[in-house]
């Protein structure tokens, strides 16, 4: 479903290169759901980035569903959601129905597919007491709610979720996991980044750890565990960034 194959990205910062990824390679297939690990500024936003055809690779390429990300990105942009951390992606002048009735407009919903949809999404956050009021002026954890159901409105098949329990209190971050744990049993892609040690282990069947831009590790979980003789999701993340890529076969 998603092939990373030997990317290299870099940045120019005045006269300065830096490397945000290097050489990083693995799958994720059909059906799975992926927890991306690293700390701030190892690469992560970068790679889910470049997934989602926003980055051009510097080197190497990714491949999205069969389709490549630089010539063939608006194929991919059909079949992906996206959610990228502190970027909502709102209109502060619309309300929350108009938000998400202009992002279904954007992949050519009927009015009655949409309706549907935005029925189905506010039950499930929970957003009818604030479904006609303006954007502007939402706590953070409102927006969020917002964010995600405009990332999924469309029914993506692979949906790339960036922090995306952030600013969302207890009752709002359960119906996220409920609504991944949904999601994978309808056969959708996931790769998510989250800082959450428990919600990675809750949700994720495979994960990938990023050090410096380098891929540290990506597998199974439970082989991840069997391998470390641990099922400290926190403390086998430690021992992976002071070992880094030593020993890891791509």
């Amino acid at each position: 479903m998603i092939e990373i194959k030997n990317v290299t990205k870099r940045f120019q910062d005045k006269k300065v290169s830096v490397t945000a990824l290097n050489h990083v390679s693995f799958k994720v297939g059909e059906g799975e759901v992926v927890g991306l690990l690293g700390e701030n500024g190892a690469g992560k936003t970068t790679l889910l980035r470049s997934i989602a055809t926003l980055h051009t690779p510097t080197e190497g390429e990714i491949n999205v569903g069969g389709y490549d990300t630089v010539k063939q990105s608006e194929k991919i942009k059909r079949r992906i959601g996206v959610l990228f951390g502190g970027e909502t992606g709102l209109y502060n002048r619309l309300t929350t129905r108009e938000n998400l009735e202009y992002f279904a407009s954007l992949y050519h919903l009927s009015k009655h597919e949409t309706k549907v949809r935005i029925d189905e999404l506010t039950k499930m956050f929970g957003m009818r007491d604030f479904l006609d009021r303006k954007v502007d002026g939402f706590s953070k954890g409102m927006r969020q709610k917002v964010a995600i159901a405009r990332t999924i409105i469309h029914d993506p098949d692979i949906i790339l979720f960036d922090e995306p329990t952030t600013g969302l209190d207890i009752t709002a971050s359960n119906v996220f996991r409920q609504l991944v744990q949904e999601l994978k049993q309808e056969g959708k892609t996931i790769i998510f980044s989250s800082h959450i040690m428990e919600e990675v282990d809750l949700l994720c069947d495979h994960v990938a750890m990023i050090h410096k831009g380098e891929l540290v590790y990506h597998g199974e979980k439970e082989a991840l565990y069997r391998e470390e003789n641990s099922r400290d999701l926190n403390y086998i993340f430690m021992s992976k960034l002071v070992r880094g890529t030593e020993g890891y076969a791509i």
